[in-house]
């Protein structure tokens, strides 16, 4: 599963032997932040800025779904877009929603155009692109889910053109609800297979959608004749500027995940839930799957993991920068040998060299998250 590429992106940093030893087999979950292209917005040095950008962006996508368009409506739009024309554009594609001078709303209602407000890319930088790469490679994953990624054809050159010698054997992204294009991802070595898909993307709750990206289910054939694995990959809902909305969409989701696991309990041993679920453990949002009766097992803190000193997997890795997880079903558990935090993908602290990076400059960093990896040994005891 691997595709051609025209990008070219110069040497990429090479690692000792990747292959596990026999019957042994590592999960890694990594929030890339995008690997080539990313909303101008999601690139400031000031992330305050950019989750301004972000909360206008939504706000604007949610007036214009109203039909008819008040004056007040139409008074806001044009306000929310003149601020940020920097970062969204807009796509007109049957009848306008502005007049050619884009001083005034001439739609009547939503019924009245199609279109939307899209955020506006910029290319990732290549020694950016290039630490990426090197995070996924020191994660040493068998199974290794990228969060925040374009697409499939973006990942399967990345896979191609970053990973080279050290490529996945297989490649798979479905897309999702984020109109960013920002999908959930997963990459697979031999004797790994995947076998099995589900998505999630149309699962609805009494309030609606509940998946901001998608649940996707992957069922893994751990090499020929091993045990099969379940991966559940997500990206829960970021917190913004709407702190009640958007924990109580976390909580749905996690409520969703948690219906979903208990379902499949019946069929599989072996479950693993990963990814970046954007709350820390002592929140209410991720109740229904680390407490409330659940059984699922966070590796971390588990005997033999390491967690490099910090309590965090984000920014500075405060106990509150918790945010991304390898959650485990008992039966899995009992397989867990040992984990640990790749953090040198991150610019952090007052200088950026909190956490002794690959990089020389913010631009450079791989992400704001770190890379989470677990090793689960199936021989027999």
């Amino acid at each position: 599963m691997i595709c051609s590429s025209s990008r070219a992106l110069g040497a990429c940093f090479s690692h000792a032997n990747l292959i596990p030893k026999e019957g042994t087999m590592r999960l890694a979950t990594f929030n890339a932040e995008n690997l080539f292209d990313r909303p101008k917005a999601m690139n400031l040095s000031d992330r305050s800025l950019g989750d301004q950008i972000l909360s206008d962006f939504a706000e604007l996508n949610q007036l214009i779904e109203k039909d008819p368009y008040t004056p007040r409506v139409k008074e806001k739009i044009l306000s929310l877009f003149h601020k940020q024309s920097r970062y969204i554009k807009l796509n007109e594609d049957h009848g306008r929603l502005l007049s050619g001078d884009k001083k005034t709303v001439i739609a009547s209602g939503r019924s009245s155009w199609i279109g939307f407000f899209e955020l506006i890319e910029g290319s990732v930088k290549e020694p950016a692109i290039d630490n990426t790469g090197r995070v996924v490679k020191e994660l040493k994953g068998d199974v290794t889910c990228i969060i925040e990624v374009e697409d499939r054809a973006a990942l399967c050159e990345f896979n191609k053109e970053v990973l080279n010698d050290r490529h996945f054997d297989h490649v798979m992204v479905v897309p999702g609800n984020d109109l960013r294009g920002i999908n959930v991802g997963v990459l697979v070595r031999e004797p790994q297979k995947i076998i099995h898909m589900v998505s999630h993307v149309d699962d609805k709750d009494e309030v609606g959608q509940i998946f901001s990206r998608d649940c996707m289910e992957y069922t893994i054939q751990c090499g020929e004749g091993g045990p099969k694995l379940l991966v559940l990959v997500n990206h829960f809902k970021a917190k913004d500027q709407h702190p009640a909305s958007s924990d109580e969409k976390r909580m749905r989701q996690a409520k969703r995940v948690r219906e979903i696991y208990e379902q499949r309990k019946t069929e599989f041993d072996y479950i693993a839930i990963m990814g970046d679920l954007n709350d820390s453990p002592d929140s209410d949002p991720l109740k229904p799957l680390l407490r409330d009766g659940s059984d699922l097992v966070d590796v971390w803190g588990r005997p033999g993991f390491n967690d490099g000193g910090y309590p965090g997997t984000y920014l500075n890795c405060t106990p509150k920068e918790k945010i991304d997880y390898i959650l485990v079903s008992p039966q899995l558990a009992k397989k867990f040998k040992t984990g640990g935090v790749e953090r040198r993908g991150i610019w952090a602290g007052n200088d950026g060299k909190k956490f002794h990076p690959f990089m020389n400059k913010a631009i450079e960093a791989a992400s704001d998250h770190a890379g989470l990896w677990a090793t689960f040994d199936f021989q027999p005891a």
